[in-house]
């Protein structure tokens, strides 16, 4: 199955987080997308990795993506190293998306700046025609996406780009939700967390506002690139 575009996360509900309204917004208008989880969230404070397993399935089909996959890479734990780069690498020339969305550049959790540069050195990697992988026990081709886009979490890192993601807020809420074990309940008896709090729901919403207030629609999510963005005319530009 070919992809227009793999969003890769270090925990199942990074992507729904970073860019679920994209997602939302992307699938709605027929492009294929894949979600690749690299590890099972099994260190986090709340839930387990079954129960992370099962609300990424429910998140999956909210969002209407074609596929999603977990590496089952050691959360907390994993490395940029050879071994995590040719899981990563099969991943992609699996796929061939044209484009690959991964975790922020830096963030809080070390997982999402580790995630960052592992996804972004595999997919160069992957496009180089010396490095052989096979998947079930066919040789892969190479193939590098056309582009790596950064989504943004924790931080409030300047984006470099905004999507405009007005009309698709709600599926994107309603996609980050379906972690029940990971976000506020009141009801809940578990240890708070950073993300457990009514304000970390709320600030989902109100950081798109306001990015959405900065470029001039309802809604918006932020992006960081790699490489300079090209358009054929200023006209193409919001």
């Amino acid at each position: 199955m070919k992809l227009d575009i793999l969003a890769i996360g270090a925990h199942p509900d990074d992507v729904e987080l970073g860019c679920g309204g994209t997602i939302a917004k992307e699938v709605a208008n027929g492009k294929k997308v894949g979600i690749i989880d690299l590890t099972r969230g099994e260190l986090g404070t709340r839930g387990t990795a079954k129960t992370r397993d099962d609300e990424a399935t429910n998140a999956a089909k909210i969002l209407g993506v074609s596929v999603r996959e977990n590496l089952g890479f050691a959360d907390g734990f994993f490395v940029n190293d050879k071994e995590h780069q040719l899981a990563v690498i099969k991943m992609i020339r699996k796929y061939k998306p044209e484009i690959v969305i991964c975790n922020a550049i830096e963030d809080r959790h070390i997982d999402h700046g580790k995630g960052s540069k592992l996804v972004s050195d595999a997919c160069f990697l992957s496009g180089l025609v010396k490095i052989e992988t096979t998947l079930e026990g066919t040789l892969q081709n190479r193939w590098r996406p056309k582009q790596v886009y950064h989504y943004i979490q924790w931080k409030s890192l300047d984006p470099d780009l905004a999507v405009d993601v007005s009309g698709f807020l709600d599926k994107k809420m309603e996609s980050v939700l379906a972690y029940k074990t990971q976000f506020y309940d009141a009801n809940s008896k578990e240890p708070e967390t950073p993300i457990s709090s009514k304000n970390f729901t709320d600030s989902i919403i109100y950081r798109s506002r306001d990015l959405g207030r900065l470029v001039g629609v309802e809604h918006a999510e932020g992006f960081t690139v790699e490489r300079y963005v090209a358009v054929d005319s200023l006209f193409d530009l919001k």
